[in-house]
């Protein structure tokens, strides 16, 4: 709604700053953290007294996770996906679609992943009734629909194609597939994320190291002339996504304040579905869906890993790890969670700056 202001810069020639994607994005970033820090206790509290028990934890982990986790409330995405929302709809440009087909998938994922919290906490069981391709069929219904949208926004064939890291002038016209395609990557990008949401800090830190890389992306290959500069691909109004990303940001720094070990609260499937659900549409919508797989390398570890370890074990009886996700697997073999988690962020960090690389190096 910011945005507006600048129709009267004509006449306040300051109010001309609500013009620019940097501006907005650190003001989406601060709003953001901002509320996070203001309403987080009182809405931990809330959410506390209103669960009782808290989060139902797995009891055949390590014995030392399992006490300290026990009472701790989830549904944290709740302030998540509200802070972002509330900063987007003031700092983004209402015109731009792309904000509202990632903002649509971000919600729509968050009550589906609110639903499986619901039933977790009122069942008090760490897997709940809530089927598993009942969860992936709407999930594929709503990334379909968004994948369908955006198909349309850009110019014809390149709206449906799919490029490459480091080669400039390849490009594959996916046609129809394309929506198939890109589902699959925003399907897979939340369920990735909720697996790795699983020790206090884990999942929140390289999402915000995701959010940032692509909000850099959308912001480069939305704008003509850095997208020359840099022979990426232009994809016009998708720099608006990185008001997106900075609201991501702020709101992820806010949640660790009380994320961090030992955590006061999780952010559950419900921020976890729609914080994946959200990077993946963006990969999509600026035509990085292969660079997401080198900056969210570690979400794509802990997602093999489960799948390794389900394939081995039905084919063989045997496990691959000694529990999956990998990070059990490492608690497991005895290193504390902060060293998992430490080393994991570390693991982000130097993964996003690889991906990042492919921006030049063509």
């Amino acid at each position: 709604m910011l945005y507006w202001l600048a129709d009267f810069a004509d006449k306040f020639q300051f109010l001309n700053v609500f013009r620019y994607i940097t501006f907005r994005t650190g003001g989406a970033l601060m709003t953001a953290a901002v509320f996070m820090f203001i309403a987080g206790s009182p809405i931990i509290d809330w959410l506390r007294a209103a669960q009782g028990k808290g989060q139902p934890i797995r009891a055949d982990g390590p014995q030392s996770h399992l006490k300290s986790k026990i009472g701790t409330p989830t549904m944290g995405g709740l302030m998540i996906i509200f802070a972002v929302t509330v900063s987007t709809i003031l700092w983004a440009n209402p015109y731009n679609p792309y904000v509202w087909i990632v903002l649509g998938v971000t919600l729509a994922f968050g009550i589906i992943g609110f639903y499986d919290d619901y039933l977790k906490v009122t069942k008090q069981q760490a897997y709940t009734s809530f089927s598993g391709k009942l969860r992936i069929t709407a999930e594929a219904i709503v990334a379909i629909l968004a994948c369908l949208a955006i198909s349309q926004l850009g110019r014809p064939a390149f709206a449906t194609s799919l490029t490459f890291p480091f080669f400039k002038d390849l490009i594959v016209d996916l046609g129809w597939f394309f929506v198939v395609f890109g589902a699959f990557i925003i399907v897979g990008a939340g369920n990735a994320v909720n697996l790795t949401d699983g020790l206090d800090g884990l999942a929140i830190v390289p999402v915000m190291i995701a959010a940032l890389s692509f909000g850099l992306i959308a912001y480069l290959a939305g704008n003509a002339l850095f997208a020359d500069y840099l022979q990426i691909h232009y994809v016009a109004g998708t720099g608006e996504l990185a008001v997106l990303c900075g609201a991501v940001m702020g709101a992820g720094l806010g949640f660790l304040w009380f994320n961090a070990p030992p955590a006061s609260i999780f952010m559950g499937d419900t921020g976890s579905l729609a914080l994946g659900g959200l990077i993946g549409s963006i990969a999509v919508a600026t035509k990085h869906e292969i660079a997401l797989a080198i900056i969210g390398g570690l979400f794509v570890l802990e997602a093999v890993s489960v799948i390794v370890q389900v394939i081995s074990f039905r084919l063989t009886g045997k496990r691959i790890f000694r529990m999956a996700p990998i990070h059990h697997h490492y608690e497991q073999k005895g290193w504390t969670e902060p060293q998992i988690v430490i080393r994991f962020w570390i693991i982000s960090i130097v993964l996003a700056l690889i991906g990042l690389s492919t921006l030049k190096l063509r």
